[in-house]
């Protein structure tokens, strides 16, 4: 005779239907602290308080940040263990706005931006007088990078005991004042002038540089007791061996902040405009005036094609740099 069924014979998955009702309210945090994001090394991020000196501490990303992504410089509120003792960890749950975002791509071609450092004051791009030789061509894409940014630029010529840096410094001078303003400094004997050093305080600077140039060495005269690692250059290819494998912040004694970068060779500039371009090139702005409508810039007709003969070879290496630059936004479709 069959048997009747009642609940006690209905199979069921303990406890799947028994948590806890979700809610759309989410925690406010109110006792979050502050910091400011050192370094990030496979989403795991460095972080200096506020309060307690700068204390450092170690972080992740909170479920609520979601894909929103955390770089260098960028201010975050924090939760959790914020001790900063051996296997403490907390949680970043908010980011701040940015002021300002310092973006490359891999290659001119590339419209996919990366933010490589947030909330900077200043990008100084570092070159050496030999050993490798002055790459203008990186120094104009920084320059550009900058502007794009929103960042006052900074040329740092190193190793003038080595060599004369007059040429650089004669390609450069123009820059130095309005519009543009840059900021040209020379180092030798591996030490930072007062002039220098007074140009960092209270900015936060970001460092950019090919490998070899003195980039890491500069960063530790700047910031004693660093040690940030440093090296020679390839005597067969002629480029610096890679010493500074991630992206470090670190705070200067007299106020502000160093933001070293590691070694490029090449600086993407996927997304910048004409306007930005023709901005970093102010000493040829009164040459445009002659040049026909609509010109290109890189043309017989233009105005630049007839003055850079006898220009210094610096000089007309920045020609070279514009004009390489305005080709690709032309390539791309741009105005």
């Amino acid at each position: 005779m069959a048997r009747s069924l009642d609940e006690d014979d209905v199979r069921s998955r303990p406890g799947r239907h028994k948590s806890r009702p979700r809610s759309k309210d989410r925690p406010t945090h109110e006792t979050a602290v502050v910091g400011t994001v050192t370094t990030v090394d496979r989403g795991r991020f460095t972080v200096a308080l506020d309060v307690g000196s700068g204390r450092l501490i170690h972080a992740i990303k909170a479920r609520e940040l979601g894909r929103k992504g955390i770089v260098v410089g960028d201010r975050v509120d924090l939760v959790g263990d914020c001790t900063g003792e051996a296997g403490s960890q907390a949680r970043i749950i908010r980011r701040a706005e940015r002021s300002s975002a310092l973006r490359r791509t891999a290659d001119d071609a590339d419209p996919i931006e990366r933010v490589i450092v947030a909330n900077a004051t200043q990008l100084a791009v570092v070159c050496a007088t030999t050993n490798p030789s002055p790459n203008l061509a990186l120094i104009d894409r920084a320059i550009v990078a900058a502007i794009d940014a929103g960042l006052r630029p900074l040329l740092i010529v190193t190793k003038a005991d080595l060599a004369d840096p007059s040429g650089v410094e004669r390609a450069y001078r123009a820059l130095s004042e309005p519009p543009l303003d840059l900021g040209l400094f020379t180092v030798a004997h591996r030490s930072p002038s007062a002039e220098l050093k007074n140009a960092l305080t209270h900015q936060t600077t970001v460092m950019l540089g090919e490998s070899g140039v003195g980039k890491s060495t500069l960063v530790n005269a700047l910031v004693p007791g660093t040690n940030r690692s440093t090296g020679d250059v390839n005597l067969v290819t002629g480029k610096g061996r890679h010493t500074s494998t991630s992206v470090l912040a670190l705070p200067l004694p007299t106020g502000g902040w160093i933001i070293d970068t590691p070694g490029v060779r090449s600086f993407g500039l996927g997304n910048v405009d004409r306007q930005h371009v023709l901005a970093g090139f102010p000493e040829f702005t009164v040459l445009f005036a002659d040049c026909p409508r609509s010109c290109s810039h890189d043309e017989a007709e233009c105005a630049l094609t007839a003055w850079v003969p006898g220009q210094p070879v610096a000089v007309q290496a920045r020609v070279r740099s514009l004009r390489r630059l305005l080709g690709t936004l032309n390539e791309r479709g741009f105005d």
